[in-house]
């Protein structure tokens, strides 16, 4: 068994003690840095999902019309997950709700996070939700269903070459800690 000197065993710890609080500090400005990181990367991909009912223009064009096709998957969750509107034609600048009905048909709660696409994927620009079950987790017993509505409008400046828009939720599982 070897002994370590008082001395050198000290400026070792010392020396530990300054790692650890590095690391410590990266971790904290990693935290931090996540935010925006998360952001930017939701933004490139189309999910924006700040994009909540503002101020802005509400006034309809009844000049026009827009087909909105729902969609809705679970991207290998095992839960049954339908839109129960299949679609709605509407005027750019009208306020409209459609819903979904979701059932955990697992034997355990889950709580799942849904995410919203578009098809053309420019269309996500010209989303205006103003309620919508993708703005919080969804906790659901087994065997518990849910009809869920989405309240939302496209903007009335959408584009008139924009006539048609697929609206995809799919609902991912959140892993539990």
């Amino acid at each position: 068994m070897s002994t370590v000197p008082a001395g050198d065993l000290d400026s070792r710890n010392r020396l530990m003690l300054r790692k650890i609080l590095v690391i410590c500090l990266g971790m904290l400005a990693f935290a931090f840095a996540m935010v925006p990181i998360y952001k930017q990367v939701c933004k490139a991909v189309g999910i924006d999902q700040d994009r909540v009912l503002g101020a802005g223009n509400t006034q309809v064009d009844p000049s026009r019309m827009v087909e909105v096709q729902l969609v809705a998957s679970t991207a290998g969750l095992p839960w049954r997950f339908e839109a129960l509107d299949h679609s709605v034609r509407m005027h750019p600048g009208e306020l409209v709700m459609v819903r979904y009905k979701v059932e955990n048909t697992l034997g355990r709660p889950v709580v799942a996070q849904a995410v919203m696409s578009t098809a053309p994927e420019r269309a996500h620009e010209f989303i205006e939700k103003q309620q919508c079950f993708c703005f919080t987790n969804q906790k659901l017993a087994p065997g518990e269903s849910r009809v869920m509505p989405v309240v939302f409008r496209v903007k009335a400046d959408a584009p008139r070459d924009l006539e048609s828009i697929v609206l995809s939720y799919s609902f991912l599982e959140v892993p539990q800690s």
